[in-house]
């Protein structure tokens, strides 16, 4: 799933190289931290909450880019589940945006990606 990671992260300079795996977990977290915080914050910035459905519905077109592709090492089922995620996450955003739905299954499905993608033995 990490092949467009660094593409995302180039907004965000590091002073550490990362691995591929740990790059993209902390894209997704920070995407995450954002949208949830703004969720929190909405009625007080709306520009910013807006901003963050944004951020995280870009996140999940990159990701369902990714798994689309014959070249991705995922299995087909694992890839096909993320690809029907991602298409559930912007159809779920533009409800929360029109109709004013909560986020809280955007940032659930995040979190879920989040704990599949943390290392074994709990490690960062």
């Amino acid at each position: 799933m990490n092949a467009h990671a660094y593409a995302y992260s180039s907004e965000t300079p590091s002073n550490s190289v990362k691995s591929p795996a740990e790059t993209e977990r902390d894209i997704i977290l920070r995407v995450t931290r954002e949208l949830k915080f703004a969720a929190e914050t909405r009625n007080e910035d709306y520009r910013k909450f807006v901003a963050a459905i944004h951020a995280n519905r870009r996140l999940w077109s990159i990701l369902s880019a990714d798994v689309a592709l014959t070249s991705n090492a995922l299995p087909a089922d694992l890839r096909a589940r993320i690809f029907y995620l991602g298409e559930f996450v912007q159809d779920h955003s533009r409800k929360v945006l029109n109709e004013g739905l909560e986020v809280d299954a955007l940032v659930d499905i995040n979190l879920s990606v989040l704990r599949g993608l943390a290392p074994a033995g709990g490690d960062k």
